[in-house]
């Protein structure tokens, strides 16, 4: 009998040790007021309910979203969400593009990959504000006085509008290939091509004619970089930084860039989830920020607004399905809980994203390390975030 008791005993010892320690519940605190530009509220002020923001919050401390870096909302202009997490660096040529592993906070810059297509086209529209560039509606060669030579076969029939769209025709492929592979185009500019890059991409021949087909291409986006350089005098970094960067608050960004000085237009770019907010607050506010014009509220528009054509794109590596294009912003409507939700949205490999929401009047940024895993980021929507706004 003594012996069966003892027994009974280690064996309950031995359960207690094999259960794991509980994991620390998260608990909603507001946004800390750094006065950067950006006014700070609660959950509670906006209506948004925080039980859903804090399952969310522990469903990716427990990884069930593979790496997400931070998430951020901004309701009625005030930023009432702000969580960072531990997650990894990007390095190309990393396993899993995972370079080192960090605790992500509001100070560090994360690069916002394609995110950075959508910032380059706002650039455009604030070139053709200034009077640097007169029309989307022009061909892309009254801008490159150095490449008139690759201005065959029709190619003088791509204007700026066709590269913001991705509808240039011109040959590409970044979603077929391994993104560090030398068949993917993009990786091959960068590290597999002996041409300036500009150079490397005009020279590709037209497989379509121009405005007829979306063709996902960062390359598109190099050569918008390129024009605003040439009609401006300012390469990007510089036209950025002047006229957007400064205006909204944003000091600490920086550009990726090829070694003959251009600028990567298409994934370079560098910002804080916080600066992040401040280009969806624009957007969201028809080109104002703070009561002063940054853009035009008929480019915000056509941001808004799929191009003809450009519509039931299914994003690779996403859960995004049936999405629109616009001037380099994705773009996407569906029913929840009865009500109709439009959204016009920047998204990165990996799981970078600016979106915004005019109905809800809202803004939210991700950033996460997901180049491999796939992302979920509408999982993350659908599931935690528009119930807990709506």
């Amino acid at each position: 009998m003594k012996k069966s008791i003892l027994i009974i005993i280690v064996l309950l010892l031995l359960m207690i040790g094999c259960q794991s320690e509980p994991a620390i519940q998260y608990i909603y605190q507001p946004p800390e007021n750094i006065s950067d530009g950006l006014d700070v509220s609660t959950l509670e002020e906006v209506n948004i309910d925080s039980e859903l923001m804090e399952k969310v919050v522990n469903e990716i401390n427990r990884g069930k979203y593979d790496e997400v870096h931070s998430l951020l909302i901004l309701k009625d202009n005030k930023l009432v969400f702000e969580e960072y997490f531990q997650g990894h660096k990007f390095q190309w040529d990393a396993p899993k593009a995972h370079g080192e592993l960090v605790k992500w906070d509001k100070s560090m810059e994360h690069m916002v990959m394609s995110d950075t297509k959508s910032i380059t086209s706002a650039c455009i529209g604030i070139a053709i504000d200034e009077g640097f560039i007169g029309s989307v509606h022009q061909s892309i060669f009254d801008y490159l006085p150095e490449h008139q030579h690759l201005n065959t076969d029709g190619k003088d029939k791509i204007t700026i509008e066709h590269l913001l769209t991705m509808t240039s025709g011109l040959k590409w492929d970044e979603w077929n290939a391994p993104p560090n592979s030398g068949e993917n185009d993009i990786a091959a500019l960068w590290f597999y091509s002996s041409d300036d890059p500009i150079t490397s991409i005009l020279k590709r021949p037209l497989t379509d004619t121009p405005g007829t087909r979306f063709t996902y291409s960062g390359g598109n986006m190099i050569i918008l970089s390129e024009i605003i350089k040439n009609a401006s005098g300012m390469n990007l970094g510089d036209f950025s930084e002047q006229y957007l960067f400064q205006p909204l608050g944003i000091g600490s960004s920086h550009w990726d860039q090829f070694e003959n000085g251009v600028i990567d237009g298409a994934g370079g770019l560098h910002l804080t989830p916080r600066d992040m907010v401040k280009i969806g607050v624009t957007f969201l506010n028809n080109g104002f920020w703070n009561d002063k014009r940054i853009i035009s509220e008929q480019w915000v528009a056509k941001s808004a607004t799929s191009f003809p054509g450009n519509d039931g794109i299914n994003v690779p590596g996403t859960d995004e399905r049936n999405t629109g294009y616009s001037y380099s912003w994705w773009t996407k409507s569906f029913s929840d809980s009865g009500k109709e939700i439009n959204m016009f949205y920047a998204g990165g490999w990996g799981g970078q994203l600016i979106m915004v929401t005019p109905e809800l009047n809202t803004v939210i940024v991700l950033t996460g390390g997901n180049y491999e895993a796939k992302v979920k980021i509408f999982e993350i929507l659908k599931e935690y975030i528009l119930p807990a706004i709506n």
